[in-house]
């Protein structure tokens, strides 16, 4: 599902032409932002969340050292 998202301010404007435009498309729905109030996602002094953990995903190399190799050997 594919959703066209038109700003509250522009609803007036552009609702009803992409409507029309998308109405053979099953896959697309137009729909209108109503979301209000404060973006909650960045919080106004909140700093480091420290519930969130990025990890190196990558091998770790074995500990200690290798023998040294001879060209020859």
């Amino acid at each position: 599902m594919i959703y066209c998202v038109i700003p509250q301010a522009l609803e007036g404007e552009l609702f009803d032409k992409l409507t029309e435009y998308y109405r053979d498309d099953p896959n697309v729905e137009v729909i209108v932002d109503r979301r209000g109030g404060p973006d909650r996602r960045r919080q106004q002094g909140a700093g480091h969340d420290e519930r969130r953990e990025i990890r190196d995903r990558r091998h770790r190399r074995i500990p200690g050292t290798f023998p040294p190799t001879h060209p020859g050997d």
